[in-house]
């Protein structure tokens, strides 16, 4: 698959707003070359049945699915924002995002993916309207799933930093991350008497039976399935956080005994 081809298939809101902009950078000619040889919309712009183009801000308020393409774009600007967050890009940090990527994607899109992130690096990114962006645009499920991975991103070479910690609070407040989710999946990156407790987002006070309903809400919550519409790909990282949770409680019925 040629780079063209790539970063044209599956993706659509993302080719919009401030996220179409970013990749329009990132990939220059490329993406002219697209849009001028198809008679396609320019990047940031939407193509109306008459004809008409139209803006990101007047696309309808019904939220259109996240495409594989959609949250690939999303993780590698927010990937690329985080792993400057301490002002140093650590090649462990490089290399878990490559092997990510691989994991997911195979070699040649992975290629592709991290040739495109490399370029999304060089650029100075406004956080804000691309979190905003993607909050509109994007379901919670798919959101959560993009917290999990730049956890993963900061804690690659052994240590979230208290730089990369903010700059992910950051992130999960404009992308309209709740406080309790955002402790539940900084939780499975940490140890901690009471990370099982975080995990579930419950207290120490909580009653077995409290206990219990807290893993079913959260197994729910993070089911692999709540990311099928993102491919097969993507639902092996959802997987990992429902694997946390099954591991919380657990951990939580063999120290209360039940």
């Amino acid at each position: 698959m040629s780079f063209a081809k790539w970063i044209g298939a599956s993706i659509g809101w993302s080719f919009g707003g401030p996220i179409g902009a970013i990749i329009g950078l990132a990939i220059g000619s490329v993406v002219d070359t697209m849009a001028d040889g198809n008679g396609g919309p320019l990047l940031g712009e939407r193509q109306t049945t008459r004809g008409r183009r139209t803006t990101y801000r007047t696309q309808p308020r019904q939220r259109p699915q996240t495409q594989s393409g959609d949250f690939e774009v999303s993780l590698l600007i927010l990937a690329s924002v985080v792993i400057k967050a301490d002002g140093v890009q650590d090649q462990r940090e490089l290399d878990f995002v490559r092997q990510q990527f691989l994991n997911m994607y195979g070699k040649e899109r992975a290629n592709h993916a991290f040739k495109l992130f490399k370029n999304i690096s060089k650029q100075n990114v406004s956080v804000r309207p691309v979190c905003l962006q993607i909050r509109q645009m994007m379901d919670h499920p798919s959101r959560l799933q993009l917290m999990h991975f730049l956890f993963g991103i900061a804690k690659a070479d052994g240590t979230v930093t208290s730089d990369e910690e903010k700059q992910i609070y950051t992130i999960a407040g404009y992308l309209g991350i709740s406080s309790r989710d955002y402790e539940s999946i900084k939780a499975m990156f940490y140890n901690s008497s009471d990370n099982a407790y975080k995990v579930l987002e419950i207290d120490k006070s909580a009653t077995d039976d409290e206990v219990k309903k807290a893993y079913r809400k959260m197994a729910k919550k993070y089911h692999p399935d709540k990311v099928i519409h993102l491919g097969k790909e993507h639902q092996k990282g959802a997987e990992e956080k429902f694997r946390q949770v099954q591991a919380a409680y657990e951990q939580l019925q063999k120290e209360r005994g039940f």
